[in-house]
């Protein structure tokens, strides 16, 4: 089902592709991938070898480490999964907790994520008067929250399917059950984990941000990029 998604991913990335064509190919991109999700979740269910809770650790360069960070958890945490936020030599670390296929699905859309990030801001210029990293900033915020609404709401359509034989509430307790375990393997590593405080950004990019976080492909064509892409010029 992955190897699909890559294949619409790869269609609807290509520059000769209208934006509508784009848009069916996103879509169906986006119901496979959540698809995927709930029947590994099912599975699972019946033979928990096939599905263990795991972790891993993303690495987020600069520039724009913490926007990357925020990102990165924003995909995360739409698809069940749990992320801490470190410090690095190389700027931030996100430690992920999930199980195996979550964690897959969350580095693969988050490899291609970052890649049309970089894409649709070195596309967006920086309006008269507004600072170019703050509007950035900005900009990254609001991809990020739209794109984890979207998600959000292509796992639900994914898990209330007809097409589930398990669905309803069996789905739901199943669902249920995977987060409360990886929320227990997070705090069995982190028992004394702190909330980070808000972000206040000042920049004036964050409705150009989502209208692009609203077009974006939600699928990915490789994994291990550990957050490697490069954004537009800037210090974060």
């Amino acid at each position: 089902m992955l190897e699909k998604v890559r294949k619409l991913l790869a269609m609807a990335e290509d520059p000769a592709c209208t934006p509508a064509e784009a848009a069916a190919f996103t879509a169906k991109a986006t119901e496979l991938i959540a698809r995927y999700g709930v029947d590994r979740a099912l599975l699972a269910a019946r033979d928990p070898a096939t599905d263990p809770v795991g972790d891993r650790v993303v690495e987020l360069l600069a520039p724009y480490a913490l926007d990357k960070a925020g990102l990165l958890a924003a995909v995360a945490s739409a698809l069940r999964c749990r992320c801490v936020r470190r410090r690095s030599d190389s700027g931030f670390a996100m430690h992920l907790f999930g199980f195996a296929s979550d964690l897959e699905r969350v580095e693969l859309l988050f490899t291609s994520l970052l890649v049309q990030a970089a894409h649709g801001l070195a596309g967006t210029p920086v309006p008269p008067g507004d600072q170019p990293a703050a509007f950035r900033r900005s900009w990254l915020a609001g991809f990020a929250y739209t794109v984890a609404e979207r998600l959000r709401a292509a796992e639900s359509v994914a898990a209330a399917s007809p097409d589930t034989p398990e669905r309803g509430t069996s789905v739901a307790l199943v669902l249920a059950d995977r987060s409360s375990r990886v929320e227990r393997r997070m705090a069995e590593v982190y028992p004394r984990l702190r909330t980070a405080s808000a972000r206040r950004l000042a920049g004036g990019g964050a409705d150009q941000g989502a209208e692009a976080g609203r077009r974006a492909d939600l699928g990915g064509t490789g994994v291990g990029a550990g957050g490697s892409s490069e954004l537009p010029g800037g210090r974060g």
